[in-house]
């Protein structure tokens, strides 16, 4: 991505610092620029490997994807139902067939700004509890060393000191 290019719009400016906060990188190649694909890396470890970070991508015919996590590239665009299609059956009725498509996003700024808002609430918010190398802290865990950290605080806080002279303990102030 071109920073200098994308500072110069405010809205493509507000997506960069949020990046830029959030800790996203952007590793669009040459060729993918080209496209009119842009490709960010989250700083958050896939739950399938473990192994790589989480990539997700827009693309210039509108989907938005995650592009690494799972056996293919699954769109992360709004579903939204078809105009249902009436078809004639050999009887003389009719039977009524439905389907759901992803909502297209035009314009780029837009994607990326969607992508944005849906990598803060998936990813993000919903993993919180995971650290940077990708091991899940589950809450239970998470809670018991949260007490145990404030007991410690307590202490540093609130030294107690003992002295035994004699078989005898003294508390000292």
């Amino acid at each position: 991505m071109n920073r200098e290019q994308y500072n110069s719009d405010p809205r493509y400016a507000k997506v960069l610092e949020q990046m830029d906060l959030l800790g996203i990188m952007d590793i669009t190649t040459t060729k993918q620029h080209k496209n009119g694909t842009v490709v960010w890396q989250l700083p958050i470890k896939n739950n399938n490997s473990g192994k790589t970070f989480i990539e997700v991508a827009s693309f210039s015919t509108g989907y938005v994807r995650n592009n690494n996590s799972g056996y293919s590239n699954y769109q992360l665009n709004k579903r939204i139902d078809n105009e249902p299609e009436y078809f004639e059956l050999p009887n003389g009725d009719y039977r009524k067939f439905t389907t759901r498509s992803c909502k297209l996003i035009p314009i780029e700024i837009d994607r990326l700004e969607y992508l944005i808002s849906y990598c803060l609430k998936n990813y993000f918010i919903k993993r919180a509890n995971e650290v940077a190398d990708g091991k899940l802290i589950p809450k239970w865990k998470y809670e018991s060393y949260k007490d145990e950290y404030k007991n410690r605080v307590n202490e540093v806080n609130n030294p107690e000191v003992k002295v035994i002279v004699n078989g005898h303990r003294y508390n000292v102030i």
